[in-house]
């Protein structure tokens, strides 16, 4: 049974941090690519974050770029996600992301349950 376990959001103040951070299970986690989504009331959920199945290259939506910072421990089966300089429009559930493609580029993708950021003073 796959299972994709998030935690670390809250509430915080605009110009905090928060670390959000994912346990990931039942996967072959170093198999996996690792994104963090996010969706705020009355909008679709977007792409936050992503990080491939190394410690490659980055991508990062134009929004959070210099300030957010996605990383996996590929020993413990985690995906974090550092959260500089927040702002309130930040608020939103953060979910996490598992993907991989198998043979004949068939999609195996995982999701997690949400944790709820909030930022605000």
């Amino acid at each position: 049974q796959v299972q994709l376990v998030e935690s670390g959001g809250g509430l915080v103040q605009p110009g905090g941090s928060l670390r959000l951070s994912c346990a990931a299970s039942g996967i072959i986690f170093s198999m996996h690519a690792m994104r963090w989504y996010r969706q705020a009331p009355g909008k679709e959920r977007e792409l936050v974050a992503a990080i491939p199945l190394g410690s490659g290259s980055t991508t990062y939506a134009d929004s959070v770029q210099g300030r957010f910072t996605i990383s996996r421990d590929n020993a413990k089966n985690m995906v974090y996600l550092q959260m500089n300089s927040l702002k309130p429009d930040d608020t939103a559930i953060y979910y996490c992301n598992a993907l991989r493609f198998g043979v004949g580029l068939k999609k195996y993708e995982y999701w997690g349950q949400g944790t709820q950021v909030t930022v605000s003073s």
